[in-house]
């Protein structure tokens, strides 16, 4: 191994830059040569590829974003697309891949190891929607967004008497929503994962409103559906007012919290472990606090567990 390349895929997260920083610098330390793909897999089949030193990574660890940049590209998921990104990859004599990213990106790096080149992928996405490992790069700091969001919608709530709709990130994954909303002290969170009872939720709130409480918080992720329209029917049925509010990509944005930084730093230098061993088509992830890795099919093809326990006791809470 004496030439590796990183790139960034997808979705960005906070941490990711950590991570480029964990594999650039692991790398030098052992003596192998490490190339910045720009542009995720876009990049890698134009040739977008750049030496990295040990200060190509100085002053990043706490910045969001990536610096490698991002980009999603169709043409990689074709067979055609693929033969380019390899033939870069043997202009430039890569030895082997690390890929930041989310399951998508993962994919990618299964396609390459398939057609015999190494490549390893470390989760990168503020979802934290990959079943195999506990957390994902950028959640921490993602639902530490939407909290300090929600902590500073209740000081507006409470003034004005109001019911605080907030949607959150989440297509299939509720995580963001669950944890912020725990740790917010929502009166409600809804999630693609569980049925929920809109009437039941007004009735909560009339109660609430009834005995003295005039602001709630509700908390959505975007995969439910729609906080402006949520807030329309719960202000029709309560005759309380309603505010939403959308955080959108704020989330994704911002300094990395501690814990993205030290998830980042201990993913990447993991990888390059990995490839210096002779792995290919893996993944590393953490559990129980433990770095892991798994065979890449192994990994995608695993069912992701809602936390339940959770997200009873926060119904519970939030009597």
């Amino acid at each position: 191994m004496k030439k590796i390349a990183v790139l960034t895929s997808g979705g960005d997260a906070p941490g990711m830059n950590a991570a480029i920083r964990a594999v650039v610098r692991y790398s030098i330390y052992h003596d192998i040569k490490v190339y910045g793909v720009q542009r995720g897999y876009k990049g890698l089949m134009e040739g977008e590829l750049q030496e990295m030193s040990i200060s190509s990574v100085g002053d990043i660890i706490h910045r969001g974003g990536t610096i490698l940049r991002s980009a999603r590209s169709l043409e990689f998921k074709e067979k055609e697309g693929q033969k380019k990104a390899l033939n870069v990859l043997d202009v430039f004599k890569i030895d082997g891949l690390v890929v930041i990213g989310g399951d998508g990106s993962f994919m990618g790096a299964k396609a390459l190891s398939e057609q015999g080149f190494p490549a390893i992928g470390i989760p990168g996405t503020i979802d934290n929607d990959l079943a195999y490992t506990d957390f994902t790069i950028g959640f921490d700091t993602a639902v530490n967004t939407a909290l300090d969001a929600i902590s500073k919608l209740r000081d507006t709530t409470s003034s004005h008497e109001r019911v605080s709709i907030i949607e959150v990130m989440g297509r299939n994954c509720g995580d963001i929503a669950l944890y912020a909303g725990l740790a917010g002290g929502a009166e409600a969170i809804l999630v693609p994962e569980m049925p929920y009872d809109l009437d039941e939720i007004c009735k909560k709130l009339i109660s609430s409103n009834n005995r003295g409480k005039t602001q709630s918080i509700i908390l959505v992720a975007e995969g439910v559906g729609s906080a402006t329209e949520i807030g329309h029917v719960i202000q029709e049925r309560t005759g309380l007012e309603a505010r939403s509010t959308i955080l959108g990509h704020i989330q994704r944005g911002g300094t990395p919290s501690a814990t993205d930084r030290l998830l980042g730093s201990r993913l990447g230098g993991a990888a390059v472990q990995l490839l210096i061993d002779g792995k290919s088509s893996r993944v590393v992830g953490i559990k129980d606090n433990d770095i892991i890795d798994l065979d890449i099919h192994e990994a995608l093809g695993m069912k992701r567990q809602f936390n339940l326990d959770m997200y009873n006791l926060a119904q519970i809470l939030s009597i």
